[in-house]
C-alpha cells in the first residue's frame, strides 16, 4: 500500500467562456495544462448574473465528452438530438460529443448564485467517432456513501470502502474515470483508494484540507503523485472537495477549440465537416 502525495499544483486562472461567463480554469488553461485523459477543468461561480447569465449559446463539440456539475444554480442543456435537460442543484449533464454535437447551455435564472465545475473528458481514438450521446443525471440518482466524518456523492466510477463496492452513477468508460464530490466534517478523515493505474487530482473547493501532511490549494488542480490510495484530513471549518481520476490514454492530441483529435489532419476534417454541415450527420 503505497499512500498518493502532492505531485504538482495547477492553480485556478481567471477567464471567460461561451459568451462571457466567468470561469477559473485549471487543467486546459494551456495545451501543455493536461492530466491525461482529462482536458480541461472549469469551476464557475457567482452571484453576480452578470458573471453567467449570457451563458454558452449554441456551439460544436467533437471527440470527446463532457461533464457538468451543478452544486447551485439553474442551467438548461438542448441540443440537435433534441436532447433537452434541466440541470439542477447537485444534478450532472454527461455528453458524449462523438463524432459531433451542437448544443447550448443556458442560466435559467436572472439573478442568485450560480456554481459548478464542467469536466472535459478526452476519448480514444477508437471511439472519436461514435454516435453522440447525453444523459440527464438527477441527483437523486447519484449514489451518497455516509462516511464517519462526513459523505461522498460518487458521479462515476467504483470506490471500495472497508470492503464494500459502491458503483457511481456513470460506470462502463474505457478510461474507468472517477470522479467523487467529498463532504468531510470539520477534521474529518478519509482514506480512499485510486487505482495505480489512474492519473488523478484533488479540488479543494470549500474550507480547507490536507493530502498526508500537505495542504491542499483551494480552487487548484492538486495533483496526485503515484500510488494506490489518498488519506484527506478537512481542517477546522470542514472540507469539500472533487476527487477525479482516469486511465490515460497516451495517444496524440491535437486540438482546433470545441475539437479534439489525434492529428491535425483529422482537425481539417472536422473543420471542413463544420463548414459544410456534415459534423453531426
Amino acid at each position: 500500500m503505497t499512500a498518493r502525495t502532492l505531485r504538482q499544483v495547477i492553480p485556478g486562472a481567471e477567464t471567460s467562456d461561451g459568451a462571457g461567463v466567468r470561469i477559473k480554469r485549471s487543467l486546459g488553461q494551456q495545451p501543455s495544462v493536461r492530466l491525461d485523459p482529462f482536458l480541461m477543468l472549469d469551476e464557475f461561480g457567482s452571484a453576480d448574473a452578470a458573471d453567467y447569465i449570457s451563458g454558452f449559446p449554441s456551439h460544436p463539440h467533437r471527440g470527446f465528452e463532457t461533464v457538468t456539475y451543478m452544486i447551485e444554480g439553474h442551467m438548461l442543456h438542448e441540443d440537435h438530438l433534441g436532447n433537452r435537460g434541466d440541470l439542477r442543484n447537485g444534478g450532472v449533464q454527461w455528453m458524449t460529443a462523438g463524432r459531433g454535437i451542437i448544443h447550448s447551455e443556458m442560466p435559467q435564472q436572472e439573478e442568485g448564485v450560480m456554481r459548478g465545475f464542467q469536466l472535459w473528458l478526452n476519448l480514444p481514438a477508437a471511439e472519436k467517432m461514435t454516435d453522440a450521446g447525453y444523459r440527464d443525471i438527477q441527483p437523486e440518482d447519484i449514489p451518497e456513501i455516509v462516511l464517519a466524518g462526513g459523505q461522498i456523492k460518487l458521479i462515476a466510477g467504483t470506490l471500495v470502502i472497508d470492503g464494500i463496492p459502491h458503483a457511481g452513477a456513470v460506470t462502463g468508460r474505457s478510461t474507468q474515470p472517477v470522479y467523487a464530490d467529498i463532504h468531510l466534517d470539520p477534521a474529518g478523515q478519509v482514506t480512499l483508494p485510486v487505482p495505480e493505474t489512474h492519473n488523478g487530482m484533488l479540488y479543494l473547493y470549500d474550507g480547507e484540507a490536507s493530502l498526508g501532511n500537505t495542504d491542499l490549494q483551494l480552487s487548484a488542480a492538486n495533483v496526485l503523485g503515484d500510488g494506490d490510495h489518498i488519506s484527506v484530513t478537512a481542517g477546522a471549518q470542514g472540507a469539500r472537495l472533487l476527487l477525479i481520476a482516469g486511465k490515460p490514454i497516451g495517444e496524440p492530441i491535437v486540438q482546433y477549440g470545441p475539437f479534439v483529435m489525434n492529428t491535425r489532419e483529422e482537425i481539417e476534417q472536422t473543420l471542413r465537416d463544420f463548414r459544410d454541415g456534415r459534423l453531426t450527420a
